[in-house]
Protein backbone atom coordinates (compact mmCIF):
# COMPACT_ATOMS: atom_id res chain seq x y z
CA UNK A 1 0.00 0.00 0.00
CA UNK A 2 1.57 3.63 -0.97
CA UNK A 3 2.02 6.09 1.17
CA UNK A 4 -0.53 8.48 1.84
CA UNK A 5 0.18 11.62 -0.57
CA UNK A 6 -0.54 15.47 -0.87
CA UNK A 7 -2.63 16.96 -3.64
CA UNK A 8 0.48 18.60 -4.49
CA UNK A 9 2.33 15.91 -4.51
CA UNK A 10 -0.72 13.89 -6.57
CA UNK A 11 -1.03 16.66 -9.63
CA UNK A 12 2.96 16.27 -10.14
CA UNK A 13 3.40 13.02 -10.84
CA UNK A 14 0.18 12.88 -12.82
CA UNK A 15 2.04 15.32 -14.94
CA UNK A 16 5.80 14.33 -14.50
CA UNK A 17 7.28 13.88 -18.09
CA UNK A 18 10.15 12.99 -17.10
CA UNK A 19 13.40 13.92 -14.92
CA UNK A 20 15.54 15.98 -16.32
CA UNK A 21 19.76 15.85 -16.12
CA UNK A 22 20.05 19.07 -13.89
CA UNK A 23 17.45 17.19 -11.32
CA UNK A 24 14.09 19.42 -12.73
CA UNK A 25 11.57 18.27 -13.59
CA UNK A 26 9.82 18.22 -17.58
CA UNK A 27 6.39 18.83 -16.63
CA UNK A 28 3.09 18.93 -18.81
CA UNK A 29 0.81 22.09 -18.71
CA UNK A 30 -2.30 20.93 -19.00
CA UNK A 31 -3.97 24.52 -19.27
CA UNK A 32 -1.93 27.66 -20.55
CA UNK A 33 -3.18 31.07 -20.07
CA UNK A 34 -1.76 33.53 -21.72
CA UNK A 35 -1.77 38.12 -22.12
CA UNK A 36 -0.86 40.62 -24.06
CA UNK A 37 2.05 41.42 -22.45
CA UNK A 38 4.52 38.27 -22.19
CA UNK A 39 3.10 36.62 -25.06
CA UNK A 40 3.98 38.64 -28.22
CA UNK A 41 7.75 37.84 -27.73
CA UNK A 42 7.03 34.29 -26.90
CA UNK A 43 5.00 33.78 -30.35
CA UNK A 44 8.11 35.72 -32.39
CA UNK A 45 10.33 33.09 -30.94
CA UNK A 46 8.00 30.49 -32.40
CA UNK A 47 8.51 32.03 -36.12
CA UNK A 48 12.36 32.90 -36.01
CA UNK A 49 12.39 28.21 -34.78
CA UNK A 50 9.40 27.87 -37.40
CA UNK A 51 7.32 25.81 -35.07
CA UNK A 52 3.39 25.44 -34.14
CA UNK A 53 1.53 25.81 -31.43
CA UNK A 54 1.27 22.24 -30.27
CA UNK A 55 -1.65 21.96 -28.67
CA UNK A 56 -3.86 24.82 -29.38
CA UNK A 57 -6.74 23.51 -27.75
CA UNK A 58 -5.09 23.94 -24.34
CA UNK A 59 -4.28 27.30 -24.18
CA UNK A 60 -6.48 30.22 -24.02
CA UNK A 61 -5.59 34.30 -24.25
CA UNK A 62 -7.71 37.44 -22.93
CA UNK A 63 -6.60 40.98 -22.54
CA UNK A 64 -6.32 42.90 -19.58
CA UNK A 65 -2.80 44.63 -18.12
CA UNK A 66 -3.03 47.32 -21.21
CA UNK A 67 -6.72 47.57 -21.82
CA UNK A 68 -7.55 51.49 -20.76
CA UNK A 69 -11.04 51.04 -18.54
CA UNK A 70 -12.66 54.11 -19.41
CA UNK A 71 -12.02 53.63 -23.51
CA UNK A 72 -14.11 50.98 -24.57
CA UNK A 73 -13.42 52.14 -28.26
CA UNK A 74 -10.36 51.19 -30.60
CA UNK A 75 -8.26 53.07 -31.59
CA UNK A 76 -6.62 53.51 -28.32
CA UNK A 77 -5.01 56.95 -27.25
CA UNK A 78 -2.15 54.62 -26.31
CA UNK A 79 -0.17 53.49 -29.70
CA UNK A 80 1.71 50.73 -27.34
CA UNK A 81 -1.40 49.49 -26.09
CA UNK A 82 -3.47 49.50 -29.65
CA UNK A 83 -0.36 47.45 -31.18
CA UNK A 84 -0.18 45.14 -28.23
CA UNK A 85 -4.00 44.33 -28.46
CA UNK A 86 -3.15 43.48 -32.36
CA UNK A 87 -0.56 41.57 -31.82
CA UNK A 88 -2.53 39.19 -29.57
CA UNK A 89 -5.28 39.14 -32.00
CA UNK A 90 -2.82 38.48 -34.69
CA UNK A 91 -0.58 35.58 -32.95
CA UNK A 92 -4.01 33.96 -31.68
CA UNK A 93 -6.07 33.62 -35.46
CA UNK A 94 -2.63 32.36 -36.92
CA UNK A 95 -2.24 29.84 -33.76
CA UNK A 96 -5.73 28.53 -33.70
CA UNK A 97 -5.78 30.00 -30.42
CA UNK A 98 -9.21 30.77 -28.25
CA UNK A 99 -9.48 34.69 -27.28
CA UNK A 100 -11.46 36.13 -25.28
CA UNK A 101 -11.74 39.54 -27.05
CA UNK A 102 -13.67 42.48 -25.51
CA UNK A 103 -16.07 41.85 -28.54
CA UNK A 104 -16.58 38.37 -26.82
CA UNK A 105 -18.18 39.96 -23.78
CA UNK A 106 -15.88 37.29 -21.76
CA UNK A 107 -12.95 39.86 -21.43
CA UNK A 108 -11.12 40.56 -18.27
CA UNK A 109 -7.72 39.83 -15.63
CA UNK A 110 -7.02 36.10 -16.50
CA UNK A 111 -7.06 34.60 -13.12
CA UNK A 112 -10.91 35.76 -13.09
CA UNK A 113 -11.81 34.82 -16.82
CA UNK A 114 -10.15 31.01 -16.20
CA UNK A 115 -12.02 30.49 -13.52
CA UNK A 116 -15.57 31.86 -14.43
CA UNK A 117 -15.52 29.86 -17.46
CA UNK A 118 -14.50 26.90 -15.85
CA UNK A 119 -11.05 26.65 -17.76
CA UNK A 120 -9.63 25.90 -13.95
CA UNK A 121 -10.30 22.38 -13.33
CA UNK A 122 -9.14 20.48 -10.40
CA UNK A 123 -6.00 18.24 -10.75
CA UNK A 124 -4.87 20.39 -13.41
CA UNK A 125 -1.40 22.13 -13.65
CA UNK A 126 -1.95 25.63 -15.05
CA UNK A 127 1.39 27.90 -15.99
CA UNK A 128 0.53 31.81 -17.25
CA UNK A 129 2.88 34.82 -18.05
CA UNK A 130 2.22 36.60 -14.84
CA UNK A 131 2.52 36.18 -11.27
CA UNK A 132 -0.36 36.25 -9.66
CA UNK A 133 -1.08 32.74 -11.40
CA UNK A 134 -1.03 30.84 -8.35
CA UNK A 135 -5.17 32.06 -7.89
CA UNK A 136 -6.34 29.09 -9.81
CA UNK A 137 -4.35 26.55 -7.24
CA UNK A 138 -8.06 27.65 -4.99
CA UNK A 139 -9.31 24.85 -7.34
CA UNK A 140 -7.50 21.88 -5.77
CA UNK A 141 -4.70 22.81 -9.26
CA UNK A 142 -0.91 23.36 -8.79
CA UNK A 143 -0.87 27.27 -10.73
CA UNK A 144 2.85 28.63 -11.47
CA UNK A 145 3.78 31.84 -13.32
CA UNK A 146 6.01 31.65 -15.65
CA UNK A 147 8.37 33.73 -17.79
CA UNK A 148 8.22 34.59 -21.81
CA UNK A 149 11.48 31.90 -22.42
CA UNK A 150 9.03 29.37 -20.62
CA UNK A 151 5.98 30.78 -22.00
CA UNK A 152 8.01 29.90 -25.45
CA UNK A 153 8.56 26.33 -24.19
CA UNK A 154 4.73 25.52 -23.27
CA UNK A 155 3.16 27.19 -26.86
CA UNK A 156 6.14 24.90 -28.43
CA UNK A 157 5.81 21.94 -26.07
CA UNK A 158 3.00 22.32 -23.63
CA UNK A 159 5.68 21.76 -21.31
CA UNK A 160 8.29 23.19 -18.72
CA UNK A 161 11.14 21.95 -16.31
CA UNK A 162 10.64 22.77 -13.31
CA UNK A 163 12.42 21.93 -9.80
CA UNK A 164 9.84 20.28 -7.08
CA UNK A 165 8.72 22.47 -4.73
CA UNK A 166 8.71 21.49 -0.84
CA UNK A 167 4.66 21.84 1.27
CA UNK A 168 4.05 23.86 3.83
CA UNK A 169 0.63 23.46 4.94
CA UNK A 170 -1.15 26.84 6.40
CA UNK A 171 -3.99 25.75 8.82
CA UNK A 172 -6.57 28.45 10.00
CA UNK A 173 -8.93 27.37 12.36
CA UNK A 174 -11.54 28.63 14.40
CA UNK A 175 -13.98 31.61 13.64
CA UNK A 176 -13.37 35.12 11.81
CA UNK A 177 -14.19 38.22 13.82
CA UNK A 178 -16.69 40.88 11.92
CA UNK A 179 -15.15 42.47 9.31
CA UNK A 180 -12.37 40.27 8.78
CA UNK A 181 -12.31 39.29 5.14
CA UNK A 182 -9.88 36.96 3.29
CA UNK A 183 -7.75 39.73 2.43
CA UNK A 184 -7.14 40.24 6.17
CA UNK A 185 -6.28 36.46 5.76
CA UNK A 186 -3.63 36.53 3.98
CA UNK A 187 -2.11 39.99 4.54
CA UNK A 188 -1.56 38.08 8.08
CA UNK A 189 -0.49 35.00 6.39
CA UNK A 190 2.47 37.18 4.56
CA UNK A 191 3.01 39.51 7.83
CA UNK A 192 3.51 36.36 9.96
CA UNK A 193 5.77 34.11 7.89
CA UNK A 194 7.24 37.21 5.42
CA UNK A 195 7.30 37.40 1.90
CA UNK A 196 10.41 35.51 1.66
CA UNK A 197 9.23 32.52 3.79
CA UNK A 198 7.70 30.79 1.18
CA UNK A 199 10.85 30.38 -1.15
CA UNK A 200 10.63 27.20 -2.59
CA UNK A 201 7.16 26.31 -1.33
CA UNK A 202 3.85 25.13 -2.62
CA UNK A 203 1.37 26.75 0.26
CA UNK A 204 -1.47 24.28 0.98
CA UNK A 205 -4.01 26.37 2.86
CA UNK A 206 -6.84 24.33 4.92
CA UNK A 207 -8.76 24.62 8.54
CA UNK A 208 -12.01 25.56 9.17
CA UNK A 209 -11.88 29.16 7.81
CA UNK A 210 -10.39 27.79 4.16
CA UNK A 211 -13.46 24.91 4.39
CA UNK A 212 -16.11 27.50 4.79
CA UNK A 213 -14.75 30.11 2.09
CA UNK A 214 -16.38 30.55 -1.06
CA UNK A 215 -14.21 30.21 -4.09
CA UNK A 216 -13.82 34.29 -4.58
CA UNK A 217 -12.25 33.86 -0.97
CA UNK A 218 -10.07 31.23 -1.75
CA UNK A 219 -8.95 33.02 -5.17
CA UNK A 220 -8.09 35.52 -3.01
CA UNK A 221 -5.84 34.20 -0.54
CA UNK A 222 -4.36 31.72 -3.39
CA UNK A 223 -3.84 34.75 -5.29
CA UNK A 224 -1.20 36.56 -3.04
CA UNK A 225 0.29 33.70 -2.11
CA UNK A 226 3.10 34.89 -4.51
CA UNK A 227 3.66 37.74 -2.48
CA UNK A 228 4.79 35.44 0.61
CA UNK A 229 7.63 34.15 -1.55
CA UNK A 230 5.67 31.16 -2.50
CA UNK A 231 5.61 29.37 -5.98
CA UNK A 232 2.21 28.15 -5.58
CA UNK A 233 -0.68 28.46 -3.41
CA UNK A 234 -3.48 25.57 -3.32
CA UNK A 235 -6.87 24.65 -1.61
CA UNK A 236 -7.76 21.11 -2.18
CA UNK A 237 -11.13 20.90 -4.34
CA UNK A 238 -14.69 20.03 -2.43
CA UNK A 239 -18.38 20.02 -2.67
CA UNK A 240 -17.67 24.40 -2.81
CA UNK A 241 -15.45 23.99 -5.56
CA UNK A 242 -17.74 21.23 -7.68
CA UNK A 243 -20.61 23.42 -6.88
CA UNK A 244 -18.77 26.60 -8.49
CA UNK A 245 -17.33 24.75 -11.54
CA UNK A 246 -21.48 23.21 -12.69
CA UNK A 247 -22.68 24.55 -15.75
CA UNK A 248 -19.95 26.83 -16.62
CA UNK A 249 -18.86 26.78 -20.22
CA UNK A 250 -15.88 24.52 -19.92
CA UNK A 251 -16.48 22.43 -17.68
CA UNK A 252 -17.42 18.64 -18.20
CA UNK A 253 -21.17 18.14 -18.84
CA UNK A 254 -23.78 15.02 -18.54
CA UNK A 255 -21.88 12.00 -17.66
CA UNK A 256 -18.99 13.52 -18.23
CA UNK A 257 -19.14 15.85 -15.51
CA UNK A 258 -20.41 13.11 -12.79
CA UNK A 259 -16.44 11.12 -14.00
CA UNK A 260 -14.74 14.52 -13.48
CA UNK A 261 -15.81 15.03 -10.06
CA UNK A 262 -14.81 11.20 -8.88
CA UNK A 263 -11.75 12.10 -10.15
CA UNK A 264 -10.98 15.55 -8.96
CA UNK A 265 -12.09 14.24 -5.63
CA UNK A 266 -9.30 12.05 -5.83
CA UNK A 267 -6.63 14.79 -5.84
CA UNK A 268 -7.22 16.18 -2.51
CA UNK A 269 -4.44 15.32 -0.01
CA UNK A 270 -4.66 12.10 1.84
CA UNK A 271 -4.93 12.40 5.67
CA UNK A 272 -1.68 11.23 7.13
CA UNK A 273 -0.41 12.74 4.08
CA UNK A 274 3.88 14.23 5.17
CA UNK A 275 4.34 17.86 4.72
CA UNK A 276 7.92 19.79 5.09
CA UNK A 277 6.33 22.26 7.47
CA UNK A 278 2.89 22.79 9.03
CA UNK A 279 2.05 26.41 10.26
CA UNK A 280 -1.34 26.55 12.24
CA UNK A 281 -3.31 29.88 12.75
CA UNK A 282 -6.19 30.79 14.91
CA UNK A 283 -8.49 32.40 12.97
CA UNK A 284 -10.02 35.12 15.67
CA UNK A 285 -6.26 36.43 16.13
CA UNK A 286 -6.76 37.64 12.80
CA UNK A 287 -7.72 41.49 12.40
CA UNK A 288 -8.25 43.66 9.60
CA UNK A 289 -5.11 44.35 8.41
CA UNK A 290 -3.47 47.03 5.66
CA UNK A 291 -0.17 47.40 4.64
CA UNK A 292 2.31 50.33 5.85
CA UNK A 293 5.77 49.60 4.04
CA UNK A 294 6.63 49.08 0.88
CA UNK A 295 6.22 44.97 0.06
CA UNK A 296 3.20 43.00 1.15
CA UNK A 297 4.89 42.00 4.14
CA UNK A 298 4.87 44.99 5.82
CA UNK A 299 1.39 45.00 7.58
CA UNK A 300 -0.70 45.93 10.57
CA UNK A 301 -3.93 45.92 11.94
CA UNK A 302 -5.87 48.53 11.80
CA UNK A 303 -5.52 49.82 15.16
CA UNK A 304 -1.83 49.11 15.33
CA UNK A 305 1.05 51.79 14.93
CA UNK A 306 3.76 51.78 12.28
CA UNK A 307 7.10 50.54 13.49
CA UNK A 308 9.61 52.31 15.43
CA UNK A 309 12.88 51.48 13.13
CA UNK A 310 14.32 52.78 16.92
CA UNK A 311 12.66 49.59 18.11
CA UNK A 312 14.18 47.20 15.30
CA UNK A 313 15.52 44.17 16.41
CA UNK A 314 18.86 44.24 13.64
CA UNK A 315 20.53 46.44 11.74
CA UNK A 316 18.70 45.28 8.41
CA UNK A 317 15.27 45.54 10.09
CA UNK A 318 16.04 49.39 11.14
CA UNK A 319 17.20 49.86 7.31
CA UNK A 320 13.87 48.16 5.94
CA UNK A 321 11.66 50.48 8.27
CA UNK A 322 13.79 53.46 7.91
CA UNK A 323 13.46 53.03 4.08
CA UNK A 324 9.38 52.06 3.99
CA UNK A 325 8.73 55.37 6.33
CA UNK A 326 10.70 57.69 4.18
CA UNK A 327 9.42 56.53 0.92
CA UNK A 328 5.78 56.49 2.52
CA UNK A 329 6.06 59.49 4.13
CA UNK A 330 4.93 58.03 7.28
CA UNK A 331 5.88 58.98 11.32
CA UNK A 332 7.70 56.27 13.04
CA UNK A 333 5.73 54.81 15.97
CA UNK A 334 2.29 56.92 14.36
CA UNK A 335 -1.38 55.29 14.39
CA UNK A 336 -1.80 53.98 10.84
CA UNK A 337 -5.66 54.91 10.92
CA UNK A 338 -6.32 58.42 9.80
CA UNK A 339 -3.48 59.07 7.61
CA UNK A 340 -4.60 61.04 4.72
CA UNK A 341 -5.72 58.97 1.23
CA UNK A 342 -5.87 60.85 -2.59
CA UNK A 343 -7.39 57.48 -4.35
CA UNK A 344 -8.78 54.69 -3.96
CA UNK A 345 -9.00 51.82 -5.97
CA UNK A 346 -11.53 48.87 -5.91
CA UNK A 347 -10.26 45.47 -8.41
CA UNK A 348 -7.28 43.49 -9.87
CA UNK A 349 -7.42 39.62 -10.14
CA UNK A 350 -7.29 39.43 -6.00
CA UNK A 351 -10.12 41.22 -5.47
CA UNK A 352 -12.01 42.29 -8.50
CA UNK A 353 -15.06 39.76 -8.22
CA UNK A 354 -18.69 40.19 -8.28
CA UNK A 355 -18.55 39.29 -4.46
CA UNK A 356 -16.37 41.98 -3.23
CA UNK A 357 -18.99 44.63 -5.04
CA UNK A 358 -21.52 42.70 -3.30
CA UNK A 359 -19.57 43.32 0.20
CA UNK A 360 -18.97 46.73 -0.46
CA UNK A 361 -21.90 47.69 -2.15
CA UNK A 362 -23.83 46.39 1.16
CA UNK A 363 -21.99 49.51 3.18
CA UNK A 364 -21.54 51.96 1.16
CA UNK A 365 -25.12 52.23 -0.36
CA UNK A 366 -26.15 55.90 1.51
CA UNK A 367 -22.54 57.16 2.15
CA UNK A 368 -20.51 59.74 -0.09
CA UNK A 369 -16.66 59.41 -1.58
CA UNK A 370 -14.87 62.35 0.95
CA UNK A 371 -14.44 65.49 -1.14
CA UNK A 372 -10.76 65.50 -2.82
CA UNK A 373 -10.80 61.51 -3.04
CA UNK A 374 -10.54 59.86 -6.44
CA UNK A 375 -12.16 56.64 -6.06
CA UNK A 376 -12.67 54.19 -9.37
CA UNK A 377 -14.24 50.75 -9.25
CA UNK A 378 -12.83 48.28 -11.90
CA UNK A 379 -14.50 44.86 -12.17
CA UNK A 380 -12.56 42.12 -13.10
CA UNK A 381 -14.19 40.44 -15.87
CA UNK A 382 -16.80 41.88 -18.68
CA UNK A 383 -19.33 38.80 -17.13
CA UNK A 384 -18.65 40.36 -13.28
CA UNK A 385 -19.32 43.84 -14.62
CA UNK A 386 -22.49 42.62 -16.22
CA UNK A 387 -23.95 40.43 -13.02
CA UNK A 388 -22.98 43.80 -10.90
CA UNK A 389 -25.12 46.10 -13.28
CA UNK A 390 -27.87 43.14 -13.34
CA UNK A 391 -27.75 43.40 -9.28
CA UNK A 392 -27.57 47.15 -9.75
CA UNK A 393 -24.15 46.91 -7.44
CA UNK A 394 -22.69 49.70 -10.05
CA UNK A 395 -25.28 52.49 -9.44
CA UNK A 396 -24.87 52.19 -5.34
CA UNK A 397 -21.19 52.06 -5.90
CA UNK A 398 -21.29 55.25 -8.85
CA UNK A 399 -24.16 56.84 -6.34
CA UNK A 400 -21.34 56.74 -3.80
CA UNK A 401 -18.99 58.62 -5.80
CA UNK A 402 -17.03 55.36 -7.41
CA UNK A 403 -16.49 55.98 -11.04
CA UNK A 404 -17.66 52.64 -12.60
CA UNK A 405 -15.40 51.19 -15.19
CA UNK A 406 -14.55 48.81 -17.99
CA UNK A 407 -13.16 45.47 -16.85
CA UNK A 408 -9.12 45.71 -16.83
CA UNK A 409 -6.36 45.05 -14.44
CA UNK A 410 -6.36 49.01 -14.04
CA UNK A 411 -5.01 50.76 -11.32
CA UNK A 412 -3.08 47.12 -9.55
CA UNK A 413 -0.06 47.88 -12.04
CA UNK A 414 -1.10 51.26 -13.98
CA UNK A 415 0.19 49.69 -17.73
CA UNK A 416 -2.82 51.24 -18.77
CA UNK A 417 -4.17 54.99 -18.10
CA UNK A 418 -5.02 54.09 -14.25
CA UNK A 419 -1.95 55.69 -12.51
CA UNK A 420 -0.98 57.37 -9.28
CA UNK A 421 0.13 61.15 -9.70
CA UNK A 422 3.19 62.49 -7.88
CA UNK A 423 2.99 61.25 -4.30
CA UNK A 424 -0.27 60.55 -4.25
CA UNK A 425 -1.51 57.62 -1.53
CA UNK A 426 -3.80 54.85 -2.88
CA UNK A 427 -6.09 52.51 0.00
CA UNK A 428 -6.12 49.71 -3.06
CA UNK A 429 -7.31 45.96 -2.89
CA UNK A 430 -5.07 45.01 -5.13
CA UNK A 431 -1.85 42.83 -4.26
CA UNK A 432 1.28 44.58 -4.29
CA UNK A 433 2.37 48.11 -2.53
CA UNK A 434 5.89 48.23 -4.67
CA UNK A 435 7.74 51.39 -5.23
CA UNK A 436 6.01 52.85 -8.52
CA UNK A 437 3.81 49.76 -8.46
CA UNK A 438 0.89 51.66 -9.64
CA UNK A 439 2.06 54.29 -11.99
CA UNK A 440 4.09 57.13 -10.00
CA UNK A 441 7.93 56.63 -9.50
CA UNK A 442 6.74 58.73 -6.05
CA UNK A 443 3.22 57.13 -5.62
CA UNK A 444 2.19 55.21 -2.55
CA UNK A 445 -0.02 52.48 -1.54
CA UNK A 446 -1.28 50.69 1.08
CA UNK A 447 -2.87 47.29 0.70
CA UNK A 448 -6.72 46.41 2.22
CA UNK A 449 -9.76 44.35 2.07
CA UNK A 450 -11.92 45.92 -0.74
CA UNK A 451 -14.23 47.20 2.27
CA UNK A 452 -11.27 48.63 4.36
CA UNK A 453 -11.06 50.65 0.67
CA UNK A 454 -14.56 51.93 0.91
CA UNK A 455 -14.35 52.98 4.38
CA UNK A 456 -11.13 54.82 3.62
CA UNK A 457 -12.89 56.42 0.52
CA UNK A 458 -15.44 57.55 2.65
CA UNK A 459 -14.04 59.40 5.21
CA UNK A 460 -10.88 60.40 3.31
CA UNK A 461 -8.46 58.21 6.00
CA UNK A 462 -7.65 54.76 6.36
CA UNK A 463 -10.28 53.85 8.58
CA UNK A 464 -11.60 50.74 10.65
CA UNK A 465 -14.37 49.81 8.35
CA UNK A 466 -15.65 48.14 11.93
CA UNK A 467 -16.33 51.57 12.96
CA UNK A 468 -17.34 53.69 9.62
CA UNK A 469 -19.88 50.71 8.98
CA UNK A 470 -20.81 49.56 12.30
CA UNK A 471 -19.50 46.15 11.16
CA UNK A 472 -20.57 43.37 13.49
Amino acid sequence: MSAPKSLFEKVWNVHSVRQLANGQTQLLIGTHLIHEVTSPQAFGMLRDLKLPVLMPHRTFATVDHIVPTDQLVEPYADPLAQAMMDELRKNCAQFGITFFDRASGKQGIVHIVGPEQGITQPGTAIACGDSHTSTHGAFGAIAFGIGTSQVRDVLATQTMALGKLKVRRIEVNGQLRPGVYAKDVILHIIRTLGVNGGTGYAYEYAGSVFDGFSMEERMTVCNMSIEGGARVGYVNPDETTFAYLKGRPYAPQGAAWDAAVARWKGFASEPGCRYDDVVKIDAASIAPTVTWGINPGQGISITENVPDPAKAASADEKAGIDEALAYMKLKPGAPIKGTKIDVAFLGSCTNGRLSDFREVAKYIQGKRVAPGVKAIAVPGSQIVALQCEKEGLDKIIAAAGFEWRGAGCSMCLAMNPDKLVGDQLCASSSNRNFKGRQGSVTGRTILMSPVMVAAAAVTGTIADAREVFAVN
